[in-house]
């Protein structure tokens, strides 16, 4: 038999606390506030703007790079069970997204 994690795709809107460096600390998610409780993990991958058909004029920006954050986190400064959240940000976009949480 194989254990699978719990995971919960979410894709709702948070609010997340970051460091001048832009690596997050903490995530107010229903309320609650989550503290990062391991190093994150960075990376981002492309949109795919011939599905989306975003037109924009010369030099408006970085139109194609979604950025991802998986953080290990625990509520406020608890020893509570640590879970998984995966953050997603749009092109473009200042709001971050909850993807998903996994235990």
């Amino acid at each position: 038999m194989t254990a699978v994690a719990n995971e919960t795709t979410l894709d709702v809107e948070v609010e997340v606390r970051i460091t001048p460096a832009g690596t997050p600390l903490a995530v107010r998610y229903e309320g609650r506030i989550w503290a990062v409780a391991a190093d994150p993990v960075h990376w981002f991958t492309r949109d795919a703007w011939w599905n989306t058909r975003r037109t924009a004029a010369v030099g408006s920006g970085d139109l194609v790079s979604v950025e991802f954050w998986q953080l290990q986190v625990r509520l406020g400064t608890s020893s509570s069970t640590l879970r998984t959240f995966t953050l997603r940000r749009s092109p473009l976009s200042t709001q971050w997204l909850l993807e998903s949480i996994s235990d």
